[in-house]
């Protein structure tokens, strides 16, 4: 090993990571406690009313076909609205029980603190760029320094870069953070030359050399930012909970500056926060990881969360893609807890500029949540957990899932006063609609928009009645004309990105990989061939669907769906366009977080230009990898 590249790390101390396997089960160590009846509660009523709505309204679909015999095509009809809308009522019994919650009020916490921790912060990345990555870390490292600290904390960069340029100003970035006087807190940085297992690689290969000399983790994403008052946070909550193997924040959306990444900057902002209530009142000590931003229990994470492979086409092994909902149900089946603390604040990541930007990364979550379906059946998991990977996978299977009944309902079930048959009388499946009247049809839609809207709704109510929150987003009018507009573009932006998600389904159903690219973290506007080539099965469908409707052939009802879809490569155009550039208040969809700023992030765009200035005016020093 190079002597410039060792001195940049601390001496090993190894921690082996114990084997692991799905199909046996480990008898667990530990055991988080038994369900409470107030556990019992939350979880009854959030899943209960879930599955009492849905079942009413297949219940009432059945009948309404029975009128006149259910055929074959209804049966599908039934099964995909049932598949989901389930998820749908989900959501909102979630939301309304992290309303009941809030007016139930919290209980404090009165768990005395442990011991000072030893507590890593790691930074995998790859390929990233070096300045805006170390900035971060220079921003994060200012302010844990700057607040009272109970624990030991240091940085370390663990770099999978495989660009050569790249990796030499990663390693001139260090050393201009190890030099700087007068820090307390040390930054260390390995580089792999090969990276196996990707970050799941990066990451065990820390712990098998390093892991023993600290008690936990907080593992960051290349555009991960926290507060010191957020990393404190989380360093008690852990030292406090001596059952928790994994405890994850909230992050919040930061420095979106387009269309797109304000939309979903403002959803995170108003809507976020009572989904991750209600999901903290449901999973309970059986929460999830999303793979950044949160703290893990070092030793726990050894000998628990090792992840196996999986057996691809030809018997060859296959990384798990989607790997911390996995490592999630794994610590919690080795007895440790796996919490979710939805109201820790300064935990903050950035967002995909554009909607281009946003379906590249789709499609690789995609194809990791779908290998969820195959560890479903695992030796231990817990129910909870079982159904963290289920619900991973249904994200992206009720994409197809919509699109399938958009078709069957659309062509075999125009909302017209009279019956009509898009079958010959011969055809075996030939079916016989019931008549359906036209307020009939208006009513099921706003029923069906009602549902799916009814969790933005209520959060932005919640927020609407509270002033001080409100003047936050600069006022009450500029609030709800904000709402308003988020609301129209995620409706426009949904059929785009629910044909986009099919395709990912069915790339992944055949085992067509995904490039795991490092994500686009600045502003990308792309040019117009290139958008019109991404977006050309939306064009077709859009347009196949305009013309179906101009011919009776297809419902009106299927025209917000068809426009969004034949303006695709326009939105996905739009998508990228800075907001201040637009001259429409309501269009710069600002927040807290954009209207004032949060000073780490002040910090982090200053450390980011004093880097990069640096770096252009030093002379390339080589440090070799590992």
């Amino acid at each position: 090993m190079n002597s410039d590249y060792a001195s940049m790390m601390p001496p090993r101390t190894p921690l082996a990571m114990r084997k692991q396997s799905f199909g046996t089960c480990p008898t667990p160590e530990r055991h988080p406690g038994r369900w409470t009846m107030r556990d019992i509660a939350w979880r009854v009523g959030a899943f209960g009313p879930a599955l009492l709505i849905t079942l009413s309204l297949v219940v009432g679909i059945v009948n309404w076909f029975g009128l006149t015999g259910f055929t074959f095509q209804e049966g599908l009809v039934t099964l995909l609205i049932g598949l989901t809308f389930v998820w749908v009522s989900l959501s909102v019994s979630a939301v309304l029980l992290a309303v009941l919650r809030l007016i139930l009020g919290k209980r404090a916490e009165r768990r005395a603190r442990g011991a000072a921790q030893r507590i890593a912060l790691l930074v995998p990345v790859y390929n990233e760029n070096p300045s805006d990555v170390m900035g971060n870390v220079a921003a994060m490292r200012r302010e844990l320094e700057q607040g009272r600290r109970s624990d030991d904390y240091a940085f370390f960069i663990l770099s999978d870069t495989q660009d050569p340029q790249i990796a030499e100003d990663e390693a001139r970035a260090i050393r201009h953070l190890r030099a700087e006087i007068g820090r307390e807190i040390p930054v260390f940085y390995r580089r792999r030359e090969v990276n196996t297992d990707k970050k799941v690689g990066n990451i065990n290969g820390w712990i098998t050399e390093y892991g023993a000399a600290w008690d936990a983790m907080i593992v960051l994403d290349a555009d991960s930012l926290m507060t010191g008052a957020g990393i404190r946070q989380l360093s008690d909550a852990l030292s406090r909970d001596p059952s928790a193997g994994l405890i994850q924040s909230f992050p919040v959306l930061i420095s979106a500056e387009t269309l797109f990444g304000r939309m979903q900057q403002f959803a995170t902002s108003v809507y976020g926060w009572l989904l991750a209530e209600g999901l903290a009142l449901w999973s309970q000590s059986e929460g999830n990881y999303w793979g950044h931003n949160a703290i893990i229990r070092t030793r726990a994470f050894a000998d628990s969360a090792q992840l196996p492979h999986l057996k691809g086409r030809g018997g060859q092994d296959q990384l798990i893609l989607s790997h911390d909902f996995v490592e999630a149900g794994m610590l919690r089946r080795a007895g440790w807890a796996v919490r979710f603390l939805p109201r820790l604040g300064g935990s903050f990541e950035e967002t995909p500029s554009s909607l281009i930007d946003y379906v590249i990364r789709d499609r690789r979550w995609c194809q990791g949540n779908l290998q969820h379906l195959r560890i479903l059946g695992a030796r231990g998991f817990h129910p909870i957990s079982r159904f963290h990977l289920l619900q991973g996978a249904f994200a992206y299977l009720l994409s197809p899932a919509w699109f399938v009944l958009l078709v069957v309902w659309s062509a075999f079930l125009p909302l017209t006063k009279d019956p009509v048959s898009y079958f010959s009388p011969s055809n075996p499946f030939h079916p016989v609609w019931p008549q359906v009247s036209q307020i009939d049809g208006v009513w099921f839609l706003v029923f069906i928009y009602t549902m799916l809207l009814l969790p933005k709704i209520v959060a932005a109510g919640l927020l609407a009645a509270s002033r001080g929150v409100v003047k936050l987003y600069g006022g009450t009018g500029r609030f709800v004309a904000t709402t308003a507009v988020e609301i129209g573009l995620a409706i426009l932006y949904a059929p785009i990105l629910m044909v986009q998600q099919t395709q990912a389904v069915m790339r992944a159903l055949l085992g067509k990989p995904n490039a795991w690219t490092p994500q686009s973290r600045g502003t990308t506007h792309y040019d117009w061939s290139t958008v019109l080539r991404f977006h050309w099965l939306e064009t077709v469908l859009g347009a196949g669907m305009v013309y179906g409707m101009a011919a009776g052939l297809l419902s009106l009802w299927l025209l917000p769906v068809a426009t969004s879809l034949a303006l695709a490569p326009v939105l996905s155009w739009a998508s990228s366009l800075k907001v201040d550039e637009l001259g429409v208040a309501a269009l710069r969809l600002e927040t807290p977080l954009s209207l004032r700023e949060p000073r780490v992030q002040t910090r982090a765009r200053a450390e980011r230009a004093r880097l990069k200035s640096a770096l252009a005016e030093e002379e390339p020093v080589l440090i070799a990898a590992e």
